[in-house]
């Protein structure tokens, strides 16, 4: 291993993870996911020398979200169908099986509310609230002012509490 690559893997390594879990909720397909993971590390690695941002975090980031953005779109031109597919729960040998059932119940019906968000909102709330990025990097990734992450995030947390207890506005 040469020493760019040394430095670029000590660089991005620490990301990975959080690329993958943005990826995932972008494409929502775990096959994709991946692809679109592979190729934000090339583009990373091809310009990582250029890299001069604040947040390692946030630039590798906003490379996974372009990468995956391009990915819809080219699907969505080669086949305007649904191109949502469902990921597959992964196994926690930890808790007994009452309590994983329980939590997975919530944790289903979490995503399930998440997936029935628009992209934008389910996007802000992933960097946010799972990924823990702070307003200024989710600016950064999204291209747009603290403002708009602020109140996307606050519009996108109001859509998912309606959509987890119901909209109490739809109730006589």
């Amino acid at each position: 291993m040469d020493d760019d690559s040394r430095e670029f893997e000590q660089f991005a390594r620490p990301h990975a993870a959080a690329a993958l879990r943005l990826a995932r909720t972008l494409v929502r397909n775990e096959a994709d996911a991946q692809d679109v993971l592979q190729d934000s590390f090339l583009r990373a690695f091809r310009h990582f020398r250029g890299f001069s941002g604040e947040s390692p975090r946030a630039w590798l980031l906003s490379i996974v979200r372009n990468v995956s953005f391009t990915l819809w779109r080219k699907r969505e031109r080669d086949d305007p169908g649904d191109l949502e597919t469902t990921l597959d729960a992964e196994s926690d040998p930890g808790p007994s099986a009452e309590a994983r059932l329980l939590e997975a119940c919530d944790a289903a019906q979490i995503h399930a509310a998440l997936d029935r968000l628009p992209g934008l909102h389910r996007e802000v709330l992933v960097l946010r609230e799972m990924e823990e990025c702070s307003y200024r990097e989710i600016a950064e990734i999204l291209g747009v002012p603290i403002g708009t992450v602020m109140s996307r995030l606050s519009r996108a947390r109001a859509q998912l509490v309606r959509e987890l207890v119901g909209d109490p506005r739809s109730k006589n």
